[in-house]
């Protein structure tokens, strides 16, 4: 009779801190080398962390701010736009990332044991060195217009979490979906975009009526982006209830999505 080897873990995981804990250093080494692997070979290099955001910046600046003319808050459009772009684009890239990390890891998962939830949280985590990239072009476009810094600038170590914990709530759902539906991650870069209309980009929240700002909020990462334009440019007023109500959802998604991964991770290695 043949053996079978089983790969699990010891005990059910309740509460996945302490085992993630435990793995900290996997996590390290799987954002290490989801990084190499996106730029080994290419000719430019990380400056890929820069173009996507600054094209974006440039096509929305000449067809939204110039010929338009959408509403910028007093600002110039280039940086109205680049700001909410920067951690848009961490959200976009991290979910289109997580999206695929479990069937991309299917050799390993299949393998050895460890917390399947280190790879949409490495996937997550490897996009945040492009953000700090991003946003050094961002503090020179901020000097280039003589945009000064206030004390508000201080949200963004709270915006900063808050915008990972919706790239990585959402992930968590549809890279679990994924494993069985393949179809997933051929549709999440087109509801990407769809996404990207649907959040205060390439526009201000402040064109949403007051009353339906809360609605509006249930695109968890709507309250982020302009939580983040508010903070770093100090334009328009501070995103209350948008960013409340962004912050509720978001938290609701992750729990959900925690829970809904961590039922159907048992299955990825027969699946996967």
């Amino acid at each position: 009779m043949p053996q079978v080897q089983i790969i699990a873990s010891e005990r059910p995981i309740r509460f996945p801190i302490r085992e993630l804990w435990q793995y900290r250093e996997l996590l390290y080494f799987l954002i290490w080398r989801d990084v190499k692997v996106r730029y080994k070979q290419t000719f430019f290099g990380a400056a890929w962390a820069l173009m996507q955001p600054l094209l974006l910046m440039v096509v929305f600046s000449i067809f939204l701010g110039r010929l338009a003319g959408v509403e910028s808050e007093g600002l110039p459009y280039p940086i109205f736009a680049y700001a909410a772009l920067v951690p848009w684009t961490l959200f976009a890239q991290s979910l289109i990332g997580s999206t695929s990390s479990v069937v991309g890891s299917a050799n390993l998962i299949s393998k050895v044991y460890f917390p399947r939830l280190l790879l949409p949280l490495a996937a997550v985590g490897s996009y945040l060195i492009d953000f700090f990239v991003a946003l050094t072009l961002l503090f020179a476009m901020m000097f280039f217009y003589k945009v000064e810094l206030s004390a508000s600038i201080l949200w963004v170590i709270a915006l900063l979490p808050l915008a990972v914990l919706a790239a990585l709530a959402v992930g968590l759902w549809l890279s679990a979906l994924n494993v069985r539906y393949r179809d997933v991650q051929y549709a999440v870069p087109f509801l990407v975009q769809l996404w990207l209309f649907a959040s205060p980009v390439a526009y201000s929240s402040s064109i949403v009526p007051e009353r339906y700002q809360v609605l509006y909020g249930l695109n968890p990462i709507a309250g982020v982006v302009q939580g983040f334009r508010w903070a770093l440019l100090g334009s328009g007023n501070p995103p209350g209830p948008l960013l409340a109500a962004s912050a509720a959802v978001t938290a609701v998604l992750f729990v959900g999505g925690l829970y809904y991964f961590h039922q159907v991770e048992r299955s990825f290695a027969d699946v996967i």
